[in-house]
């Protein structure tokens, strides 16, 4: 074996050790073998769906929650244009939730 053999020898070898090391940081061995379990690929997913689920829900009702307080205080202003629209909506949105105006 020459000298250039060599070299390219271990080349290839680095290149697998690298290659190697990548894939163990993908995790794709974990990857595959979810893979081949649908019936726990279909609980992780559905799992993660309802989760995103209720993290979408929540956050949406908190920034409703703080959207109707900063109208609410933008009405206590008295604005001359926007004060009686943002009071119209402020008053249907808390009919809306049953609370009293």
């Amino acid at each position: 074996m020459d000298e250039r053999e060599r070299h390219i020898l271990e080349a290839l070898r680095d290149k697998i050790t690298e290659l190697s090391i990548n894939m163990e940081k993908m995790k794709l061995a974990e990857y595959v073998q979810l893979l081949e379990q649908p019936g726990r690929l279909l609980y992780v997913n559905f799992l993660s769906g309802l989760a995103r689920g209720v993290g979408i829900a929540v956050g949406f009702a908190l920034l409703g929650a703080v959207l109707v307080v900063i109208l609410q205080r933008l009405v206590m202003l008295n604005l001359p244009v926007i004060g009686g629209f943002i009071a119209e909506i402020v008053t249907i949105v808390q009919s809306r939730l049953g609370a009293p105006p």
